[in-house]
Order: structure tokens, then sequence, then C-alpha cells
């Protein structure tokens, strides 16, 4: 009887560990199964021609951050170049810094101005006798610091619409007729963490809201177009070293936007939304695998601290 039940034991014991032993496969091999498709599109997978897509690229915001270092990247790979900006100054600086080797146009648009039909038509004849077969939206806005949303006033409301919203938008459908046309073209708009990696983001709500916008319609676009020739795809950064992000020095996990166009122009041409560079994506996989609560609670923290210390810093201007 006794060893009857010890063998009993001893093969319920032995079952148990083999299931173990099957649950551990599995999540191995599961992992892997993840682990080497990231390793072969991060850092193997080849990029593809942007000349297949025509000899000129138009970019948003070409002046600053992400924007400028696409140019830049663009230039090198001898693209020729509308660059639309806000500062004419700036824009005349890097035309000159580009245009002994490449053929560049710039168009001075302040995209919050109320006349953006005016804005659009300038950049309509200014790319009229060309075909731009890469168009990125990089231009941007975001909140001068967190602040809750019933204290973001009307002015900046309407300047996160415009400019998130509505620029983006119309920018597409002034350029995708062209690349129907000639049966090829990728858009690429510059999305963020705030609408697709983090399941909140408290206190820059109505901004992460237009960024989400942008993610659907490239989604949507994407579905629509991909079988006219048409790439259209939505690159999910999270923080850059730029003036938008309010971060100076660059690091392993905020990349210059060098680094961050570098990997970003890689991706052209492959799935509809990605994070381009490699440690972020890894922060996204990790933040996802985390309990929502948790992730919100540390969000909400981290922008109250950002809010305590723009409110001081306004405080300190107003009294000086």
């Amino acid at each position: 009887m006794c060893c009857c039940s010890l063998t009993e034991r001893w093969s319920k014991k032995y079952w148990m560990l083999l299931l173990l032993a099957a649950i551990g496969f599995l999540y191995v091999l599961r992992l892997v199964s993840l682990l080497l498709p990231w390793i072969y599109v991060t850092f193997l997978r080849p990029a593809k021609s942007l000349s297949r897509y025509g000899n000129w690229a138009l970019v948003t915001g070409a002046t600053d951050g992400i924007g400028k270092a696409f140019t830049v990247k663009l230039a090198r790979k001898k693209i020729n170049l509308v660059i639309v900006g806000r500062s004419q100054s700036k824009l005349e600086e890097l035309a000159k810094e580009l245009h002994s080797k490449y053929g560049v146009r710039f168009v001075v648009v302040d995209f919050t101005d109320d006349d953006l039909d005016g804005g659009l038509a300038r950049i309509a004849q200014k790319t009229a006798d060309i075909h731009v077969g890469i168009l990125i939206n990089s231009v941007g806005l975001s909140y001068p610091y967190a602040r809750f949303f019933h204290e973001v006033d009307g002015e900046l409301t309407k300047n996160l619409l415009r400019v998130n919203i509505e620029v983006t938008t119309r920018m597409i459908q002034l350029f995708l007729p062209s690349m129907l046309k000639h049966k090829c073209g990728a858009i690429i708009n510059v999305g963020s963490g705030a609408a697709t990696v983090l399941p909140s983001d408290p206190l820059y709500s109505l901004y992460a809201a237009t960024k989400a916008f942008v993610d659907q319609l490239s989604r949507s676009l994407y579905v629509e177009y991909k079988h006219s020739g048409i790439d259209v795809q939505c690159q999910v950064p999270l923080y850059v070293a730029t003036k938008l992000a309010k971060i100076r020095k660059a690091s392993l996990t905020v990349p210059s936007p060098e680094t961050y166009a570098a990997a970003g122009l890689k991706w052209v041409g492959y799935e509809p939304r990605c994070t381009p560079y490699w440690v972020h994506s890894i922060m996204w996989w990790f933040v996802q695998s985390l309990p929502e609560p948790i992730v919100d609670s540390f969000r909400l923290r981290s922008s109250l601290g950002i809010r305590k210390r723009g409110q001081a810093k306004d405080a300190r201007g107003k009294a000086e």
C-alpha cells in the first residue's frame, strides 16, 4: 500500500515536471520567435532605395530636430529637397549648406498662422513642376510643459489641432494625387510614443490624442494605397533630444535627431507603424509588458513633476 502510494506520488511529480518543462520550452520558443525577427528587422534587414520613389522629397519642420536630421540624411542620399519651415533665416542657412551639392528649394510657412490656405498654396506653387515622391510630415507641436486639460487655453488648443492634425492631413491631400499618377510614393508621418506606446499620457492628453489621429490615419492610408505603389508609415519615436521634447543632451535611451533619422530612413517602405530606434523598441516592449495602472501612475507622477517645474519657471519669468 505504501509502495503504491509512493509510486503514485512520484508519478504525479514526474508529470508535473514534464508539464513545467513543456511550458518552459514553449516560453523560450516564444521568446526566440520574437527575438530573431526583431534582430533581423532592426540590425540586418537592408534599407530600401529611396530613389525608387522619385528624385524629390519634401520635409516639414525641416530646420530643427528630427525634421532637419531627415533633411540632411536625404541630401546625403542625393535626394533633391523641398524644405518647409517658419524661419526664413534658418531655411536660407540650411539651403545654402546643402545647395552646393543638391537641388534645394525652401518655402516659408508658419503653420500656426491663420492663413493656412495661403501657406499650402505657396507649397503647391513651389512644387508645381516636380514630383514629390517622398513626403515627411515632421512638423509637430506639444505643450510648453505638462498641464491639466482644463488648463490648456484656446490658443494652444487651436495650434495643436492645426499643426498635428490639419497640417498632416492637408499635406497628404496635396501630394497624394501626384503619387497616384506616378504609381509610387512614400509618406512618413512622425507620431509619438505618447499615443501608441503609453496606455495614457496624463497632462499631455490633447497632444497624445492628436498623435493618435496621426497613427490611425497612417495605418488606414497604408491599407488604402499599398496596392497603388504608395507606402504610408507612422514612425513612433519615444524621447529624442530635441527642442520639442525639451531635452538637450542625447543618451542611449534618448538619441540625437541624427541617430534617430539614420534609423528612421532604414524603415521607410516597410511596416505601417514602426519604432525605428532599437532602444526605443525594447522600451516599448517593456512598457507594454507592465500592468497599465502601474504605467499610468508612473506617468502621472512624472507629468506632475514637469508641471510643477514649468509653473515655477513661469513664476520666475513674471517676477523678472
